[in-house]
This record gives structure tokens, C-alpha cells and sequence, in this order.
């Protein structure tokens, strides 16, 4: 039994309402939340926020990789931002906030990874480069000198 409630759209009406749901959608998918106080707030005192500048400075975005938290337009890297100026005004030391960051979110938080067995590829393989160019460029200059 059909509802007389329900009226049947045509084929038409069904591909201008699925067009219109598609524009509205990226509208619904926006975040809701607003970004945290700090993320785009300096901190009133200018040495703490030097400080917690040099910081984010030194932390890459999780989301961009290829950006530090200061540079990044990422909503987690507004919440790093905040997270780091908080504790900052706080009192806290910007070498214990970076520990604490790379203890939740591992080396790769930090530019500067530390030399671990995981690691060690990435601070040698640059030496090891140059010593694989240095040798090509060699044995190069070898050839044409004969």
C-alpha cells in the first residue's frame, strides 16, 4: 500500500536534489569547534612568546609534514600552537613541552630526531651520499683526464 504522504520525484527532481545535497555538504563538514584561544593569539609577554615561537619553530604539523606547527594552517597544528603557548604562560620550560609532544607523538613531532637505532639512517645516509657523489665525480674526472 502507498503513503499519500509521499510524493514521487522524477528522475529530473532526484538529480537536482542529489546536486543540491552535494553543495551543501562541504558546509556541514566544516569543524564546529573553534580553534583554541592561543593558536592565533601571541601571548601578551614578548620573551615568552620568542620562546614559544623558537619552539613551534622546531615541531613539524602531523597533518601537513612538511611544515612546523607555526607555519601550518592545520587545525591540529592551531592546537599545538595553543597547546604551547599555554603551557608556556604557565611557566613551563620549552624543553620539557617538546618532551612531553615527542612522548605522545613520537620523534617525528621534532625536526630534530635523536640518533637511535630506528633513526640512524636518516643522519647517515646524507654522509653517505656525498660519499657515493664524491666517488661518481672521481672516477668521472678519472675517465676524462686518460
Amino acid at each position: 500500500m502507498k503513503n499519500p504522504h509521499v510524493i514521487p520525484l522524477s528522475r529530473a527532481g532526484a538529480e537536482v536534489l542529489a546536486a543540491l545535497l552535494l553543495c551543501v555538504a562541504p558546509a556541514a563538514a566544516q569543524p564546529v569547534i573553534a580553534p583554541a584561544h592561543y593558536a592565533n593569539v601571541q601571548l601578551a609577554d614578548p620573551a615568552q612568546e620568542a620562546s614559544a615561537r623558537a619552539l613551534m619553530e622546531t615541531l613539524r604539523c602531523l597533518v601537513c609534514q612538511g611544515q612546523s606547527i607555526a607555519d601550518s594552517d592545520a587545525d591540529m597544528a592551531a592546537d599545538m600552537r595553543a597547546l604551547v603557548r599555554e603551557r608556556i604562560e604557565r611557566g613551563e620550560k620549552p624543553a620539557s613541552i617538546r618532551d612531553w609532544l615527542v612522548a605522545r607523538y613520537g620523534d617525528y613531532v621534532t625536526y630534530d630526531p635523536p640518533l637511535t637505532g630506528l633513526t640512524w639512517p636518516l643522519w647517515l645516509a646524507p654522509i653517505l651520499l656525498l660519499g657515493v657523489g664524491g666517488w661518481i665525480a672521481r672516477s668521472s674526472f678519472r675517465r676524462r683526464k686518460r
